[in-house]
């Protein structure tokens, strides 16, 4: 009885000891982390006609074999082709833009795999891309500076319309467009008046007639419009001596 109580003793100090191996193995078992850790810079701003690269940084535990990074506009929108992400040493990854990408909030996915290509882990990130688009051509049409022969010291009148190339020509409101004036015999041009453009970019302005000459309007531009300038218009002068 003595032998079996013994190797009963041993058999259930064996099973303690197999049990507190197991625990020691399942300890040494690595968590799965993922986390993308940096992206430089953010917002990503993106100038007309150039690229910008961003970098995204991302931290993996051991267990980690292959990580693969995509980016895509966080409201959904959709582009033309997926974004081109080369991979760097380290889990590092590069992204270029251009302005033909989405402007506003972009969303960056993370996803880990182990040794047998399983995904095990998965983080998102969001960022900024602003992007700078040129700016816009701009036209003056329909100019007219009329009557076009007046008597001196009456009012010549102007009108025309300040339009911008925004996939079709559209009217510009609430810019300012100048109206500068050549007198015969001289070549240089001279301010004389100025007006605002209302809806549909239309603008009227006037000043008083003194001598023939040669009128045109001329818009300066803004921080998103080119300036441009009107064709030129003639009006004959003529005093009140004068006849037919």
């Amino acid at each position: 009885m003595r032998k079996i109580a013994v190797g009963i003793v041993s058999a259930l100090i064996g099973g303690a000891m197999l049990v507190s191996g197991a625990g020691a193995a399942s300890a040494t078992k690595v968590d799965t982390q993922l986390k993308i850790r940096d992206i430089s810079p953010n917002p990503v701003v993106v100038k007309a006609g150039s690229e910008t690269t961003a970098y995204f940084d991302v931290g993996a535990s051991s267990d980690v074999k292959k990580v693969e990074l995509s980016v895509s506009p966080a409201d959904g929108v959709r582009t033309f082709a997926a974004k081109d992400v080369k991979d760097l040493e380290g889990w590092r990854f590069a992204v270029a833009f251009n302005e033909g990408d989405a402007h506003g909030k972009w969303r960056a996915t993370a996803v880990a795999f182990d040794d047998a290509n399983r995904e095990i882990a998965k983080d998102v990130a969001f960022f900024n891309v602003e992007i700078q688009k040129g700016k816009a051509d701009t036209r003056i049409s329909r100019f007219d500076a009329g009557p076009s022969k007046v008597r001196q010291g009456r009012s010549v009148w102007f009108s025309g319309r300040l339009q911008v190339d925004d996939e079709g020509w559209e009217g510009v409101r609430g810019e300012k467009v100048n109206i500068y004036y050549r007198a015969n015999g001289t070549s240089g041009w001279k301010w004389v008046t100025s007006a605002t453009t209302k809806w549909g970019g239309k603008f009227t302005a006037k000043t008083r007639a003194w001598r023939s000459g040669t009128f045109k309007a001329v818009y300066d531009g803004s921080d998103e419009l080119n300036g441009s300038t009107s064709r030129y218009d003639y009006v004959r002068v003529y005093s009140s001596h004068w006849h037919r």
